[in-house]
Order: structure tokens, then sequence, then C-alpha cells
């Protein structure tokens, strides 16, 4: 204990036998007020995150830290605060993620927060992931409610990315999959759709402007086609030819027909014991590129830059069709005789399995 510790100890014990406790019996008190919080979460071995929003008082810091095991007594919090802030009158508990162990007595704790010892949050975005997907992640994590992240990421914020295409419902495909580092106390779905669009901003787009007179493709069809190609394609060797096969399709007017566009219109995702139904192909929605021709409204997912890259640069094919054989390869087929052929020869392997 240091002589600080000791000093606000010995004037908590002229304190407290005011409110009609003897010395000892303080003495007793106040040991186990500050000591660890382990006896109280005897299984705790790690640290527990905690995030102390701007502006929090230190008696509600303290009332988190009791909440969340880390702590014994808020009261003695409260008294440890007030002789913090009497030693430094100019200082305060700083706001931020913090990762705090129940085994640190409590003033090791307070030390921390008032220092400002906080720790940096990651956050990581999967390609292929959609806002659905993103925004379920993020309140998992304990960031912000899944709705607070999909209307954040229905407002687009055009005037500072006057590139995002006009009309978009959403941004659906623009926020670049990534980990990223998020600072101090700044987690809001703002900041977030913020880093993922400068993401975009610096990594994607320079792609697409560098290449875009050798395409047909606009912006929004870029990303949507490769968002496409991103939920398709399973082993990066196929990515360029399934977007050749899509590529393709488009320039004869074939219908694309492809499932993760069905998926994604009903919010569902199909296994191999549970493939889509002919019902489910023929769902009255924008997103079905089995009833409608051309590329759906909007990208389905977030593609990743090798996926981009195959949407600018298809392979130059003949293939029209491809199935999948569930082991992340394809077949592919020129004519639909053949594709039939070949979807009737995985589904008996499937069914020999």
């Amino acid at each position: 204990m240091t002589a600080m510790q000791k000093a606000f100890k010995w004037s908590i014990l002229l304190l407290v036998p005011a409110l009609g406790l003897g010395t000892w019996a303080s003495w007793n008190w106040w040991n186990n007020a500050i000591a660890p919080a382990q006896a109280i979460v005897p299984s705790a071995t790690k640290t527990v995150p905690l995030h102390i929003k701007s502006g929090t008082a230190a008696q509600q810091i303290g009332h988190q830290l009791e909440t969340a095991g880390l702590i014994r007594s808020s009261q003695a919090w409260n008294m440890w605060a007030r002789w913090l802030q009497w030693q430094n009158p100019q200082g305060g508990f700083k706001a931020g993620n913090y990762q705090l162990s129940p085994n640190q007595p409590m003033q090791d704790i307070a030390q921390k927060i008032w220092q400002g010892e906080v720790t940096q949050l990651s956050y990581t975005i999967p390609e292929g992931w959609s806002l659905r997907q993103m925004a379920e992640y993020f309140e998992k994590q304990g960031f912000f409610s899944a709705q607070d992240f999909l209307t954040e990421a229905s407002q687009i914020p055009r005037s500072e990315y006057p590139w995002l295409p006009d009309n978009l419902p959403h941004l659906e495909g623009f926020l670049y999959p990534d980990t990223y580092k998020l600072n101090g106390d700044s987690v809001t779905p703002k900041v977030i759709i913020q880093q993922m669009l400068n993401q975009f901003q610096q990594v994607a787009l320079p792609v697409y402007e560098a290449q875009k007179s050798q395409t047909d493709l606009n912006l929004l069809e870029w990303v949507t086609l490769g968002s496409i190609v991103e939920k398709e394609a399973v082993i990066p060797q196929e990515r360029s030819r399934i977007a050749g096969v899509f590529t393709a399709r488009l320039r004869k007017g074939m219908l694309l027909q492809t499932d993760p566009t069905v998926e994604y219109a009903l919010n569902i995702r199909q296994t191999v014991d549970q493939p889509l139904t002919f019902a489910q192909i023929k769902v009255a929605s924008p997103y079905n590129t089995y009833v409608n021709p051309g590329l759906p409204p909007t990208p389905i997912a977030s593609p990743g830059i090798a996926s981009l890259k195959a949407a600018l640069a298809p392979e130059d094919t003949s293939y029209l069709y491809f199935v999948a054989r569930y082991d992340g390869t394809h077949v592919f087929s020129r004519t639909l005789s053949e594709h039939t052929a070949a979807q009737v020869a995985i589904r008996k392997q499937q069914s020999a399995n």
C-alpha cells in the first residue's frame, strides 16, 4: 500500500465511526472494500471490458465497476474518487475503453482510469458480409444496436464522399471489408461507417478510376457485380472466370440466375441440406436475378479488392453456366444441357456421400 493509500485509509477510519461503526469495524470494512473483487467473482481470470462515455460522473463509474464485478463497493469508490480529486483538482477520470481485472485492487483500477490508460478497440469485417451481418456483429460486440447501425447506413454522406452513386438507398457494398482500430470513446455507427468509406475511397476507388475507360460498368454496377462475384467465388483462382460468366450473360441479355441475390432478397442462407426451393427463386424482389434481367439495384455485400478487380477484368470465356461442387470449386459449362448434366452428377455424388 502506498503512502497516499495509507493516509487515505486513516482519513476514512476517522470518518466511518461517525456513522456508528467502531474503529476496528471501520478498518475491516475498508480493507474489504478496497480488496480485489476476485472474491466476488472466483472464476474471473480474464480482463473485463468497460466503456466509459465522455462526461460520465465518478459516481456512475463506480456503479459500472460494481455492476461489472470489478470492485466490491461503489461507496468506497466514491470516497477514493473524492480523495483523488482533492489530491489533483485539475485531474479527472478519462472516458474511453478499458480492459480491467477483478484481481486488481480498487485503487489500481482508479489510477488506471484517472490516468486514461485506455485500450484500443478493433473490429474486423470479412469480405462478403452484408449490412445486416455487420449490424448483428456490432451489436454482439456491444458497440451499439444493430438498428442504429442500419439507420446510419441508410444516410448517404454525399457531401463528404461525392463519388457515391446517386439515389443509393443505403451504403451496401461501399463499406470496405477490413480490420479497423478505434481510438478513445469514439464508438458510434457514424465513426465506423466513415472509417469503412474512407478505406473504400483509398483502396477500391483508385482501382476503378484507373480502369473505368476499359469497362462498360459504372461505379454502382462495378461494385454490384463485384459483390456477386464475392458471394459466388470460394477459391481465388475462380474469381475471374465467374466474373467472365456473368459478364458474358449480361452481354447476351441472359438472366444472371445467381443464388446469392435470392438469399439477399429473402435474408436467408441456403445450405447443402436446405438449398433454395423453386418457390424461393420465383420470389418477387428487384434483387431476384432469376426473374429480373441485369444486375440487382445495389450490391448485395461488401466485396474485397480481389473480387472488384475480377469484375473489371473478367476472363474472356465461352462458359455461360457454373454449378457448385460444395467443396469450394465449380463445374463450368458452355451449354444448358452440359450444365444440367453437371447438376445431376453433383446431386448423385451428394446422395452417395
